[in-house]
């Protein structure tokens, strides 16, 4: 059956990652939502998702479709239920919509009046932004289960120090892991094709490092924590999910956080993750237009894609930054940065669109990926969103 991942109601509340991607391909545990449906249905999938997206992740219908909420996590039982509708029957959770069998696209996807079957299984839903990094440790574990399964893992060199069960460490093909510690007591870590594990990282699991992913020297990891491929990183981390080819490859804090696709972290850049008097953190929602409260002690970063800041850039604890801003400067930032700003503290003010597109260029050749006129018009098309009311029209908040 063909299989289409389509973007819900929960979609606004996951901007800034939602502005470059639909829902499906968000990054948590070691596969995107998207990988996880796609491994486990054995097939390719295709997206309902916002126009400017379009051409980058298209729409394919047939006969018969198979209609999956982008914010779903599939789990065994999940797939089952999911596999086994008919065509004209819906299957709901509490009232949320889980998924659809159709041979023509319904007027709402949300609302859809045919033939509604409750699951009554568990069923997790990626609803809110720090949902990413709470949910990480979860999704990895059920990640790790899923790819390593009926294989072997490569043999781990004798530089290596390992504390607990060396079972825990898949390691994929032509991955490099020299002179590291890694500490498995009741945890997992993942190691993808081609990764790199430089001397003197200590790593406590669960971890995942994915295809191509780099630790810099002395690297010092706390679980849960996913890096993305092609990421680098260094200093010290802890529950982090880096969706790919981001940079943090020098020393500096930062934990309970989400860093999107081609971001550099400056030298020696902290996240605050834990605010001075142990309140509850507050998080900027889109969705909203204002701070609301996460029932989380702890929260640090929330990134969205192209960002770059600084040297010694300081954040707040529960700071959410816009698409492709470019932070710097003294003094700690604001808890909100809205999209395509430039500055800091004392001053920020608006990007020009073609420095920012001339920017991205630069980033993906540095990763020999190729830059071209759909990823231009979809920067082009958030700025214009960014600039004509999706964002607040105040250029920060301290909160």
């Amino acid at each position: 059956m063909n299989v289409i991942l389509f973007d819900d109601n929960f979609k606004e509340n996951l901007l800034p990652f939602t502005y470059t991607r639909p829902q499906a391909d968000i990054r948590v545990g070691i596969l995107t939502l998207r990988e996880k449906w796609e491994k486990r249905l054995q097939t390719k999938t295709s997206s309902i998702t916002e126009d400017y997206l379009s051409e980058k992740f298209p729409l394919y219908l047939e006969k018969q479709n198979l209609l999956i909420a982008g914010s779903v996590c599939p789990t065994d039982d999940l797939v089952e239920a999911v596999t086994q509708l008919k065509t004209g029957q819906s299957l709901f959770k509490n009232g949320i919509p889980i998924a659809h069998v159709v041979s023509s696209l319904p007027d709402s996807l949300l609302t859809y009046s045919g033939e509604k079957i409750e699951y009554r299984g568990d069923c997790r839903f990626i609803t809110q932004l720090y949902r990413i990094f709470t949910d990480n440790k979860e999704e990895l574990l059920i990640d790790f289960d899923l790819i390593t399964k009926n294989r072997k893992s490569q043999t781990l060199g004798s530089s290596n120090r390992v504390i607990g069960d060396k079972a825990n460490i898949f390691i994929e093909e032509e991955a490099i892991v020299e002179a590291a510690i890694f500490n498995t007591d009741n945890s997992k870590i993942y190691i993808g094709k081609q990764a790199e594990i430089m001397e003197g990282s200590i790593i406590r699991g669960d971890f995942a490092l994915c295809e191509h992913a780099q630790l810099k020297l002395g690297a010092k990891i706390y679980g849960p924590t996913t890096i993305g491929p092609y990421c680098k990183v260094g200093g010290e981390i802890n529950n982090v999910v880096m969706f790919g080819y981001s940079n943090k490859a020098h020393d500096g804090f930062m934990g309970n956080s989400v860093i999107g696709e081609w971001c550099n972290i400056g030298a020696d850049t902290n996240t605050s993750n834990l605010k001075n008097d142990y309140s509850e953190v507050k998080l900027w929602n889109y969705a909203e237009q204002r701070f609301v409260k996460t029932g989380l002690q702890f929260c640090g970063l929330i990134m969205g894609d192209h960002v770059k800041c600084g040297i010694n850039t300081m954040f707040n604890t529960g700071t959410v930054v816009g698409v492709a801003s470019n932070v710097f400067g003294a003094g700690y930032m604001p808890n909100f940065i809205a999209s395509f700003r430039w500055g800091g503290a004392e001053k920020m003010q608006d990007a020009q669109i073609d420095k920012v597109i001339s920017i991205a260029e630069k980033a993906f050749g540095r990763r020999n990926k190729k830059w071209d006129d759909i990823e231009k018009n979809i920067l082009k098309s958030i700025f214009y969103q960014a600039k004509n009311g999706k964002e607040p029209n105040f250029p920060s908040l301290i909160m």
